[in-house]
């Protein structure tokens, strides 16, 4: 795991197996903590030894071997371990590894140049539960959906290899190999190439902040992995900036670039990176941003975080408005402002958004609703300053895996806000100047939950499932035990196949009603919205409430202003400015005047005469 070792190859190849000019396979195995390691391949009784360098690395290169090829490092007590950086396991992540051909896939996409950021509209998707099958092979039979719906991107859930058949995907413990339920490498390869020949970005979500509970070998040789001068939520910390921590550090860097250069991904989606603990003179997050940027050219790579600090530093933005180290943060303070106006919840974390209306208003024009003040259900401040952002630097969404899954039933929105709120939020953040993102089936309001779903072995999973149990003991619904009981066993194959879509529902009734109101405010924001992100720069927002669940936003822009008269409850709204410009969507009754009936969006746009003949 260095990147002098094999220098003469690029990128990822760096890494693991790699195939000599001369035949064979070259391994080798970080493991620093261990006086001797030997190979094992599969069909073979006898082990080969490997030589150690001082810096911990052990090295043998097998004439004998080729593509295809299984393989164990076998430790000094006789442990056998799959390789760290293995391209694929066909007996999943305890099993043996497969040498891959990193090169053997022949790519049919080579006009694909990327897709400018502000185009995106992003689509998450689960792959185990996004089809019957559950594998990327078939996910290409849908790819044609979602062109006609008009998304621009799909953003897929972790799919480094975690332990069994079924989990979301942040369990990972190969980071480098393609979850074998899912299908083989060159299947996500297939995948991507058919995206990218129907004009869809694909994004793809990574997790650097810890890896899964069962299945990681790491500690057993190469303790240095961790650091027990962090914490988080898993335990110690991975260790970015404590002694050795230059192997890890590019241990996961090429991990990123890995994804981008070998499967030719549009960009990566950084789970958690508030858990990604540093201390050091760069954080492992600007040497990430960078090297991606300096390793890759010619298209444009879209780099997004998961940030609970909402830290609008992370997001700054060039002379040219371009993005120093990251594009966008998936925005949780639009999806808590939409979800508290629509539902009324107010357990937990909701409590402190719920009819707060400046803070409605805040995350329309400002992007965080949180930016320094006190949080009180953490009890500290929360977030930066985020006006002078560009609006395009926030993705915007009424349901995720997070939202929907972390539920104690996975219920959609649609299952407990009322069609009209759903419909009056839906409109307010699909033509949002921020990016939007569907979750799967939302498009057709699908009926079928996303619970949370994972399948350990024995004594772990049974800690899984008492303690899925007990997240939710202290909310007022489940403190009698025998309705905590009635929360899906995570580890239960029927949990997780609740969760599949019913991809024929969308043909039919209320449904196909819901599919075609998607396609038709879709349309309106590519005809209308998309032209003008990138004229919308930072500050270039004002807003004002109106009353509970009301507001009036305007972004101007040279040439233009778009507007939103948004009142987003169930009671009549006065005050809203007399409309003006074209009316690109009403959502809900008509306003009368100044007046917003209940459940009332209308977006407008202003144009001067020669920008309206542009558009």
């Amino acid at each position: 795991m260095t990147m002098e070792r094999h220098s003469t190859l690029e990128g990822s190849a760096q890494f693991g197996p790699h195939l000599p000019e001369g035949g064979g396979v070259a391994f080798s195995l970080w493991a620093p903590s261990a006086e001797t390691v030997a190979l094992k391949l599969v069909g073979e009784d006898s082990i080969r030894p490997m030589e150690r360098t001082e810096d911990g690395w052990h090295c043998l290169t097998v004439p004998e071997a080729a593509v295809g090829s299984r393989y164990q490092f076998v430790l000094p007590d006789g442990t056998q371990v799959p390789d760290p950086v293995s391209r694929y396991q066909p007996f999943d992540v305890k099993g043996p590894s497969e040498v891959v051909d990193p090169h053997s896939f022949q790519w049919d996409d080579t006009e694909w140049t990327g897709r400018p950021w502000h185009e995106a509209i992003l689509y998450e998707l689960h792959l185990g539960t996004f089809t019957d099958e559950g594998t990327f092979l078939a996910a290409i039979n849908k790819l044609d959906h979602l062109v006609e719906l008009g998304v621009t991107g799909i953003e897929i859930m972790p799919i480094a290899d975690f332990p069994g058949k079924r989990n979301w995907g942040y369990d990972g413990v190969l980071l480098y190999a393609t979850e074998s339920s899912y299908g083989r490498p060159e299947d996500f390869k297939l995948l991507v190439c058919e995206a990218h020949k129907r004009g869809l970005m694909v994004i793809l979500d990574v997790v650097y902040n810890h890896f899964g509970p069962d299945g990681n070998y790491l500690p057993l040789y190469a303790p240095q992995i961790f650091t027990k001068h962090h914490k988080t939520p898993w335990g110690d910390a991975v260790n970015y900036d404590d002694q050795d921590s230059e192997t890890v550090r590019e241990f996961v860097i090429q991990n990123a670039l890995y994804w981008l250069q070998d499967f030719r991904l549009d960009g990566l989606r950084l789970d958690a990176v508030h858990e990604i603990k540093d201390d050091g003179p760069k954080h492992l997050l600007e040497e990430l941003s960078e090297r991606v940027k300096a390793s890759i050219e010619g298209r444009p790579i879209h780099l997004i975080l998961e940030n609970e600090k909402n830290q609008a530093r992370r997001l700054t933005r060039d002379s040219s408005s371009q993005p120093v180290a990251f594009t966008a943060q998936w925005n949780d303070d639009m999806h808590h402002v939409l979800h508290t106006a629509a539902t009324l919840e107010a357990q937990g974390y909701y409590g402190d958004y719920k009819d707060d209306d400046d803070k409605l208003g805040k995350a329309l024009a400002e992007g965080f609703a949180f930016q320094g003040e006190t949080m009180p259900s953490i009890g500290e401040p929360r977030g930066e300053p985020s006006a002078h952002l560009p609006p395009t630097a926030f993705v915007a969404f009424m349901q995720n895996h997070d939202q929907i899954g972390n539920r104690a039933f996975g219920e959609r929105i649609s299952d407990i806000a009322s069609s009209g709120a759903v419909r009056a939020i839906a409109a307010t953040y699909l033509l949002l100047p921020q990016i939007p993102m569907l979750f799967m089936g939302e498009e057709w309001c699908t009926s079928k939950p996303f619970p949370f779903f994972c399948d350990f072995e024995g004594e772990l999973g049974d800690l899984v499932r008492k303690g899925r149990r007990d997240e939710f003991k202290n909310f007022a619904a489940f403190q009698d035990p025998s309705q905590r009981d009635r929360i899906p066993d995570p580890q239960a194959l029927d949990t997780f196949l609740l969760g599949k879509l019913d991809w024929e529902q969308k043909d039919y009734g209320i449904h196909n009603d819901w599919l075609n109101w998607y396609k038709r405010i879709i349309t309106v924001r590519k005809k209308f919205v998309i032209p003008v992100l990138p004229l919308i720069g930072g500050n270039a927002a004002h807003y004002d409430v109106k009353g509970r669940g009301a507001v009036f936003v305007t972004w101007s822009f040279k040439g233009g202003q778009l507007q939103l008269a948004a009142n987003l409850s169930g009671d009549h709204a006065e005050g809203f400015p007399e409309p003006v410009g074209e009316t690109l969507w009403q959502e809900g009754p008509d306003h009368l005047g100044a007046k917003n009936r209940p459940w009332s969006v209308r977006w407008s746009i202003v144009l001067e005469p020669e920008k309206r003949h542009a558009l």
